[in-house]
C-alpha cells in the first residue's frame, strides 16, 4: 500500500495543511514526552532533579535539531527526485543518506558518552544537580543511534510525500516513554536517570516499528541493496542542503544554551524557571517548525517538477497560519503565564521567575513563524545558505549579546533577557524578506529577457 499525497497537484492550501498536520502532531508528541519527563520528575522529585532534566534535555534537544537539520538535506534531495519523476535518483538518495548518517551517529555517540561530565561543567550546572545531569546525559548520548535512525527514516517518508507514518512512529515512542517515566521515576525512584532511560527505550521501540513498516509499504520507488553505498554526488547534494541547516539549528541551540548558562549562573531558582520556559517555548514553536518542514518538502517537489509558483503560494499560506499562531501565543502568555509554568513546578519562586521570562520570550513565537517559513522555502529551493546566514547574524548581533547585557544591567528581572530572542527573530525576518524580494526581482528580470 502506498501512503502518499501528491504535493505538485491540487489545492496548494490543502496540500500544505494535510502535509503539515501529521508533522505537527509528530512534533507535539515528541515535545510532549519531553515535557512529560519534567512533569513526572516534578511529581516525585525536587528542583535538583528538575534542573538536571531541564539542562540535560536542552543538550539532547540541540543534538536532535542538528541531526534533523542534516536529515532535511535527504528530504529535499529525495523530494526533488520524486517531483522530477526520477525513481533511481530517489533510491540513490535514500541509500546514500543511510550510509552517511550511520557513520555520523557512530562517531557522535562514542565522543559524547566520554564528554558527558565536561559538558555538564560547560553548562555551569548548579553543583546540586551535576551528578544527575551527567547521568542523564550519558544515557541519552548512548541513544543517539536511535535518534539518528528515526530522523533519517522520517526524512525518507517526508521526501516521498508521506508525513503520516513518522507521526505514527513518534506516537509509539511517546506512549512507551510516558509509561516508562512513571515506572522508572515513580516506582523505582531512578530520578533523572529514569527519565533518560525511558526516552531512549521509547526511541528504540519507535525505530524498530519504523524499519518494519518501511519494508512493507510502497513509497513510489524501490530501494535495492546496491543503493546502500556512499554516492559522492548524492552525498554532496544532501550535505549542501543539510549542513547549513544543521549549523544554523546548532548555533541557535548554542545561543539557547549560552542563555541557559547565564541563567544557571544566577542560581537554582532562575535556572529552573528558565529551563521550564524553554520547554514551553519549544511547544509553542511546534506550529512554525511543522510548517518549515512542510514548506521545505512541498517546495522541493514543486521545484523538481518545475512549478515554482506553487512553491511561492505555499510560502504565503504558511506565513498566514504561523503569524496567526504567534499572535495567539503572545497574547495568552501576557495574561495567563502561570497556567503554563505552573504545570511544571510547585515552587512559588520558580513560578514567579518563569512567568516573567515567558511574558517577554513569547513574542518570539510571532517573529520566528516568519523566518521559519522563509527558511523552509529557501531550503526546498536549495538555498539553505540564506537560512544559515540570517540565523548566524541574529545570534551574533542580537540573541547572545542581548541576553548577556540584559542579565548584567537588569539582574533582578528576567523580562529584559527574554526580549533578546524575539529581537533576534525580528532581524532574521527582515533579512529573509529582503532575500526573497531580491530573488523575486532577479526571476522577473530573467523572464523579461
Amino acid at each position: 500500500m502506498r501512503e502518499k499525497r501528491s504535493l505538485t497537484e491540487g489545492s496548494v492550501g490543502q496540500n500544505l495543511i494535510w502535509f503539515a498536520l501529521p508533522y505537527l502532531l509528530s512534533c507535539f508528541m515528541q515535545t510532549f514526552y519531553g515535557m512529560a519527563d519534567l512533569f513526572v520528575v516534578g511529581l516525585y522529585n525536587g528542583s535538583q532533579t528538575t534542573t538536571a532534566v531541564s539542562i540535560g534535555s536542552q543538550v539532547i534537544h540541540m543534538l536532535t535539531v542538528i541531526i534533523v537539520g542534516f536529515a532535511m538535506g535527504a528530504t529535499v534531495r529525495i523530494g526533488r527526485s520524486v517531483g522530477a519523476g526520477d525513481q533511481k535518483a530517489a533510491a540513490g538518495a535514500v541509500g546514500t543518506g543511510v550510509v552517511l548518517f550511520a557513520g555520523f551517529a557512530a562517531v557522535l555517540t562514542a565522543a559524547l558518552v566520554l564528554l558527558a561530565s565536561p559538558i555538564a561543567q560547560v553548562m555551569m550546572t548548579p553543583k546540586e544537580a551535576v551528578e544527575e545531569t551527567v547521568s542523564y546525559l550519558r544515557i541519552c548520548f548512548a541513544g543517539i543511534p536511535f535518534i539518528t535512525a528515526y530522523n533519517v527514516i522520517s526524512s525518507i517518508f517526508r521526501g516521498a510525500g508521506d508525513s503520516k507514518h513518522p507521526m505514527y512512529f513518534v506516537g509509539i515512542a511517546c506512549g512507551v516513554n510516558i509509561f516508562l517515566d512513571f515506572l522508572f521515576i515513580g516506582v523505582f525512584h531512578m530520578g533523572a536517570a529514569g527519565a533518560a532511560l525511558g526516552t531512549v527505550c521509547g526511541q528504540g521501540v519507535s525505530v524498530a516499528a519504523a524499519l518494519f513498516v518501511m519494508g512493507k509499504i510502497d513509497l513510489g520507488f524501490r530501494v535495492k541493496r546496491k543503493d546502500f553505498r556512499l554516492q559522492r554526488e548524492m552525498a554532496c547534494d544532501i550535505l549542501k542542503v543539510g549542513m547549513p541547516i544543521a549549523l544554523q539549528d546548532g548555533l541557535i541551540q548554542v545561543a539557547f544554551i549560552l542563555i541557559t548558562v547565564i541563567a544557571n549562573s544566577r542560581g537554582l531558582i532562575v535556572s529552573a524557571g528558565v529551563g521550564i520556559v524553554e520547554k514551553i517555548i519549544s511547544f509553542m514553536f511546534l506550529v512554525p517548525s511543522a510548517f518549515l518542514s512542510a514548506i521545505s518538502a512541498i517546495t522541493a517537489q514543486n521545484m523538481g517538477a518545475g512549478r515554482a509558483e506553487r512553491a511561492r503560494r505555499t510560502l504565503t499560506y504558511g506565513l498566514g497560519i504561523t503569524m496567526g499562531w504567534g499572535i495567539f501565543c503572545s497574547i495568552y502568555s501576557q495574561f495567563l503565564p502561570q497556567t503554563l509554568v505552573g504545570l511544571f513546578t510547585r515552587d512559588t519562586m520558580v513560578l514567579a521567575a518563569g512567568c516573567t521570562y515567558l511574558r517577554s520570550y513569547s513574542f518570539d513565537c510571532f517573529f520566528a513563524g516568519i523566518h521559519f517559513c522563509f527558511s523552509g522555502y529557501f531550503c526546498g529551493a536549495q538555498k539553505s545558505g540564506i537560512s544559515f546566514l540570517h540565523n548566524i547574524v541574529s545570534i551574533l548581533l542580537v540573541r547572545i549579546p542581548g541576553a548577556y547585557l540584559a542579565s548584567m544591567y537588569f539582574p533582578d528581572s528576567l523580562y529584559p533577557m527574554g526580549l533578546a530572542a524575539p529581537l533576534g527573530s525580528l532581524l532574521s525576518s527582515v533579512i529573509c524578506v529582503l532575500f526573497y524580494l531580491y530573488y523575486g526581482k532577479k526571476e522577473r528580470e530573467r523572464l523579461q529577457v
